[in-house]
């Protein structure tokens, strides 16, 4: 199974490593900073060795990678594993926003049924169930989100003591699980900006953007 640093260190855009499997276009790792789209997060963006990933799909506990022109590499070939960490960074801030917001926006209104959600580098989602426009009640969940933003209440992410497989995200007294990549700080976040989506009868989506 890959070790999984960005679990650890969400901050490394490299390291070096070993390939495990090689077939056809696809190989495995034997450990790696480069995340697998999962619990809605997009996967990264990057290169093993010279090759471009072109997918990064994870299935249960491990990653498979597929490149381009992927057949060159063999298992115990040495690699070095690199990814944007622009768009890393951007989406760690997008992520932990979408947690913060969620926490928000169902203290106040009591609305908790989460029915989706995504977590991309231009913007985040949440979708809940619910009947009726949630628009108006977006104003005080902005601004409260925003404050905890400016208190910079430290976040922590931490594995399962039963399932280590199995990560948590918590921050004051919110806490969710979640194996995605997260900044340290809701300071880290920076000012985001909130807009309502209706997507279909009794469905309501909050979409999330980071000012700058």
């Amino acid at each position: 199974m890959v070790e999984k640093l960005f679990r650890e260190n969400p901050y490394l855009d490299s390291c070096e490593a070993t390939i495990i499997s090689s077939k056809g276009d696809e190989i495995t790792l034997n450990r790696t900073v480069f995340f697998a789209f999962a619990g809605g997060q997009q996967s990264d963006s990057g290169i093993i060795g010279a090759h471009k990933v072109l997918e990064a799909r994870a299935q249960g506990p491990e990653i498979y990678y597929k490149l381009e022109d992927g057949p060159s590499l063999k298992p115990g070939d040495k690699v070095n594993v690199k990814i944007d960490i622009e768009k890393r960074r951007k989406i760690m801030r997008l992520h932990s926003a979408a947690h913060l917001v969620y926490g928000v926006f169902s203290e106040k209104t009591g609305i908790k049924k989460l029915i989706g959600s995504n977590v991309a580098q231009d913007k985040s989602r949440i979708d809940f169930e619910h009947e009726g426009s949630i628009a108006e009640k977006l104003g005080d969940v902005e601004k409260e989100a925003n404050s905890l933003i400016d208190a910079a209440l430290p976040i922590r992410t931490y594995a399962d003591e039963k399932n280590p497989d199995r990560w948590w995200w918590e921050c004051g007294t919110m806490k969710y699980p979640c194996g995605g990549t997260h900044v340290k700080s809701l300071g880290e976040i920076g000012k985001i900006k909130l807009k309502r989506k209706n997507i279909g009868s009794g469905k309501e989506r909050i979409e999330i953007t980071l000012e700058k």
